[in-house]
């Protein structure tokens, strides 16, 4: 079933993998039931890549629920192990590649630094308490940039990504860090947001994404690809704020939809997200 998982698949997805064969060997390959297989394997494989991301996810919504205020142990400082509990078990349970770890611990890095300045400006904040945190940043804030680096690492070598034109790695990485810089500098300078996003699109506007489902590779421009990401984790994002993992100055009084203006923010996150993680998968064309 999961054609296109690659090389660097662990050995619980290879196992997975045998018992997925045996079992769509005969099916359909064409008509609307060989479409409906497409569809499963592609949802599968989706869910599959989500795993890091829809655990932590779980549990912060679950301890929002039933978690007392009162409680000896902080919510934050649970949050903190369930969020190492969660890694931990990725790598042992053999759901997540040693290079998938080199791309967690890139997002915990650069993740970490841009929430010690937003919060220290105020974009947004975090419910005080608890002690495993450094300065207003609880720790497991960490863990939120390393499930999108989890996802986009994964779903790179589950669906055997291959690239059309992609743009060269240098042009990429100064792309990546002008986004990265503005994040901070905005609040002081002119922010260049849209002038970097328009970069985005003139630099990968022509590549083209190739992606193995089941048996058929389809394929759709990278752009479009990065901008559905983006839309699902600012779904995500609603979330998570609604189970009060952090709040905007607009949800201080009570939650409210995260605004739409938050989506470009993301867009042009994913873009440094991408850019990290083609340091560990380098981006390939696809086979003849």
């Amino acid at each position: 079933m999961l054609e296109g998982t690659g090389g660097d698949a662990t050995s619980l997805e290879r196992r997975l993998l045998r018992w997925a064969r045996s079992r769509l060997e005969g099916a359909p390959t064409t008509g609307w039931r060989g479409y409906g297989v497409e569809l499963l394997v592609f949802t599968i494989k989706q869910a599959w890549a989500c795993v890091f991301g829809a655990l932590l996810l779980l549990v912060l919504v679950v301890t929002a629920l039933t978690w007392p205020g009162d409680a000896a142990l902080h919510r934050n400082d649970l949050l903190v192990l369930l969020a190492v509990a969660i890694q931990v078990f990725m790598v042992l349970g053999r759901l997540e590649t040693g290079r998938e770890l080199w791309v967690v611990v890139l997002f915990h890095v650069a993740g970490t630094g841009m929430e010690l300045f937003k919060t220290s400006v105020g974009s947004w904040s975090y419910e005080p308490g608890g002690v495993l945190h450094l300065g207003s940043v609880p720790l497991y804030s960490g863990f939120m940039y390393a499930a999108v680096g989890s996802y986009l690492v994964r779903v790179m070598r589950l669906f055997d990504l291959r690239f059309d034109r992609y743009p060269r790695l240098w042009a990429t990485t100064l792309v990546a860090l002008g986004i990265y810089v503005n994040f901070f500098t905005h609040h002081y300078v002119v922010d260049a947001r849209y002038v970097l996003l328009a970069a985005v699109v003139v630099l990968w506007g022509r590549c083209t994404m190739h992606f193995r489902v089941h048996r058929h590779v389809l394929r759709m421009p990278v752009v479009v690809a990065f901008g559905l990401v983006a839309f699902f984790i600012w779904i995500a994002e609603n979330v998570a704020t609604a189970a009060g993992a952090w709040f905007y100055p607009s949800q201080l009084d009570g939650w409210e939809l995260v605004p739409l203006t938050k989506f470009v923010a993301w867009f042009l996150l994913m873009i440094v997200s991408v850019v990290l993680v083609t340091f560990v998968y380098r981006p390939r064309p696809p086979e003849a």
